[in-house]
């Protein structure tokens, strides 16, 4: 399998969980809700400062990294709300929106997609006045998506911490950190290493593709998960990976011995039926 196939089979994996069930994310995504309300006057003030600056007829917002639920739409409805507000202060006509969401291609788009009818209807908006327009832009964030300065406000919450891939040092078949799914105070410095440059690659390449698509003055917020201190290794970011990586473990050893048990016991009825 080239490289390219297996980035492919690696997007169809990593999405998070679809639907409105009680085991989606729709319904297990409070936290980053949390985390967005920590930015949400900053992400305002931002937007404000923005068209006030710039006074534009159109304003084209993008979400890197949307998932999909109540919160997909979440941080292009408040700068929206806040710019909208700004017109008002001025007497001046609200501009069009534009709106991307993006994510890998295999997120719930759908879910999302059914749920903007409510979501124009509670800013009041009807089809002949229409003033916000959205769209669904599927891809990794970690390359080019939209053209050449034509986004106005960019924004990704809860996202970046994702890498773009898993380090190549660390690729199947490696030996480096093995029998762990993640940094642990046992594993080879060359595994924090890896990881360090794995996410200076992607990020560094996120950060040059919006800045070609972003017009000039445009604005950017990032928030993502981060550590407090300098080791890899605390307890206070591995211990949740930690029991993850236990459970694992013995989830894999359980399925080997049934298999080797099932198979053994395949072979013993193949003898006796062989030479019965």
């Amino acid at each position: 399998m080239s490289r390219n196939d297996e980035q492919v089979q690696l997007q169809r994996v990593l999405r998070m969980n679809s639907g409105v069930g009680e085991t989606s994310y729709a319904k297990n995504s409070t936290m980053q809700k949390v985390i967005a309300s920590f930015t949400k006057s900053m992400r305002k003030d931002l937007a404000r400062d923005y068209y006030r600056d710039h006074l534009s007829d159109k304003v084209v917002i993008a979400d890197m990294g949307c998932s999909t639920g109540p919160n997909a739409i979440l941080m292009a409805s408040d700068a929206i709300q806040s710019i909208i507000s700004v017109c008002s202060d001025l007497g001046h006509p609200p501009p069009e929106f534009q709106v991307f969401l993006n994510d890998l291609p295999w997120n719930d788009f759908n879910s999302i997609f059914r749920s903007l009818g409510d979501y124009y209807l509670s800013q009041g908006g009807d089809t002949e006045g229409q003033l916000c327009f959205i769209l669904g832009a599927p891809g990794s964030f970690y390359g080019r998506l939209f053209l050449s300065r034509s986004l106005h406000y960019v924004v990704s919450s809860s996202s970046l911490h994702w890498l773009s891939e898993v380090p190549e040092v660390l690729q199947e078949g490696s030996v480096v950190n093995k029998g762990r799914i993640c940094i642990s105070k046992t594993s080879n410095p060359s595994v924090f290493d890896a990881y360090k440059k794995q996410f200076q690659a992607g990020f560094s390449l996120f950060l040059k593709c919006r800045g070609v698509e972003m017009m000039k003055g445009g604005v950017m917020v990032l928030t993502f998960m981060a550590r407090r201190g300098s080791d890899p290794s605390a307890e206070e970011d591995c211990y949740m990976w930690e029991l993850l990586a236990v459970a694992l473990m013995d989830l894999a050893s359980v399925v080997h011995a049934r298999t080797f048990n099932y198979f053994w016991l395949f072979w013993i009825e193949l003898t006796r039926t062989t030479y019965h």
